[in-house]
């Protein structure tokens, strides 16, 4: 049985005994004195490794631990419920509370769909839960003007939840097949978006945005990284030397290798943040690493400007949107194809992936070619914004 942290800036969960995250670097002694740490007490039930959340005060953590070790030692430790008597919100906190849930990057996207289901299922055994009551579920989102990519994507999120529980016991087939008999609103392939952030829009957030927001958002117009990326980058990944991005194929989606040119206006962002003796990351806000959500930030941006947030609202900017906007806008700059996908680390297809090899310098030019672009589009939003404003300001009355 052992004591377990889960550091509330990368969510790495390790010893309770770490004076410092080994991940980010966070000083954990400060973060625990003000209980901003979650603890956790690993231990076996009948072969089966069990990992139970017990707060963020590290007393009650010992308190658990001990008193799991007593009813260790005097067998009667209790058995994990099975889905008769487990209500969804009990499977949601299982699940969001697992290793493998909470190290993901996107943990919060995942939080926030289960929120959703909660909001309907959220005492409902999970035993209980029929096809009839998911159909309604769907119904129901729709008029709440969720999209039928967001709909899809909750019941995915649900799915894979239930099938994780399947794994350790807590569900029965019967369960899994009623999420499994529910059809999803989009086909396969259908879940396409044509939502650009317009060069308008990125000089809008760019005049409102916070300065460590506003540094992301360059760095993702200029780059096409995904947010995920942006958030984990340190500086071990910067070759200024060379003018590249860095990325292992541990660090990417795509879990391959990723080299993007850095361009004069990432340079800048690069030059004007100085290295944390705490940590390594690029990206930190009050001197910590970020540890995913930038929705808040995002969201409140957006709304300076006039524009919403989020794929639950029709229109809405999704962060993923500035990297589909950034392919786009390579190709009107007249940037190749094979170059693109390089760049924003997509595999070439067919024959392509046998006979094109984009040298570094083939990736600089046409980085240089997408940067004149895109300076000469923010210009041009730039005086055309400025002329707004001096015409409503000119405006008077004789």
């Amino acid at each position: 049985m052992s004591i377990i942290a889960e550091c509330p800036f990368c969510r790495l969960q390790q010893s309770s005994k770490n004076d410092k995250c080994p991940r980010c670097q966070a000083n954990l002694k400060s973060q625990i004195r003000n209980q901003k740490v979650k603890f956790y007490i690993k231990y076996r039930v009948n072969g089966r490794q069990v990992k139970e959340l017990v707060g963020t005060s590290i007393d009650e953590a010992k308190d658990a631990d001990g008193k799991r070790r007593s009813q260790k030692r005097e067998g009667r430790i209790f058995e994990i419920i099975p889905d008769q008597k487990l209500t969804f919100t009990d499977l949601k906190e299982w699940y969001l509370n697992l290793e493998s849930t909470t190290n993901l990057r996107s943990y919060e996207r995942i939080e926030d769909c289960l929120d959703n289901f909660s909001a309907v299922f959220g005492e409902m055994l999970v035993g209980a839960i029929k096809p009839s009551d998911l159909e309604s579920y769907q119904v129901k989102r729709e008029k709440q003007k969720a999209s039928p990519a967001t709909i899809d994507m909750e019941l995915t999120i649900a799915k894979t939840m239930v099938n994780k529980a399947l794994e350790n016991d807590l569900v029965s087939g019967r369960t899994i097949k009623a999420f499994k008999s529910i059809k999803r609103k989009l086909r396969r392939g259908g879940n396409a978006r044509d939502r650009l952030l317009s060069i308008g829009e990125y000089v809008g957030l760019l005049g409102v945005a916070p300065a460590y927001l506003k540094n992301i958002l360059i760095i993702a117009m200029n780059t096409g990284l995904r947010k995920g990326e942006i958030l984990s980058l340190q500086w071990e990944h910067i070759d200024l030397r060379g003018g590249f991005i860095r990325l292992t194929g541990n660090e990417t989606k795509e879990k391959q290798q990723k080299r993007i040119p850095i361009n004069t206006n990432v340079k800048t962002v690069l030059e004007s943040i100085p290295q944390s003796s705490k940590h390594d990351h690029i990206i930190s806000y009050h001197g910590k690493p970020i540890a995913a959500g930038l929705r808040k930030s995002m969201m409140a941006a957006c709304k300076a400007i006039g524009i919403t947030y989020g794929m639950d609202k029709p229109g809405g900017l999704r962060f993923h949107d500035l990297r589909t906007s950034v392919k786009t806008y390579m190709l009107k700059a007249g940037i190749d194809k094979a170059i693109r996908d390089t760049i924003l680390g997509h595999s070439l297809e067919g024959m392509d992936m046998y006979y094109i090899k984009p040298t570094d310098q083939d990736l600089h030019d046409a980085m240089v070619r997408y940067t004149k672009w895109l300076d000469e589009q923010v210009r041009l939003a730039k005086a055309k914004a400025k002329g707004k404003k001096g015409t409503q300001s000119g405006t008077h009355i004789n």
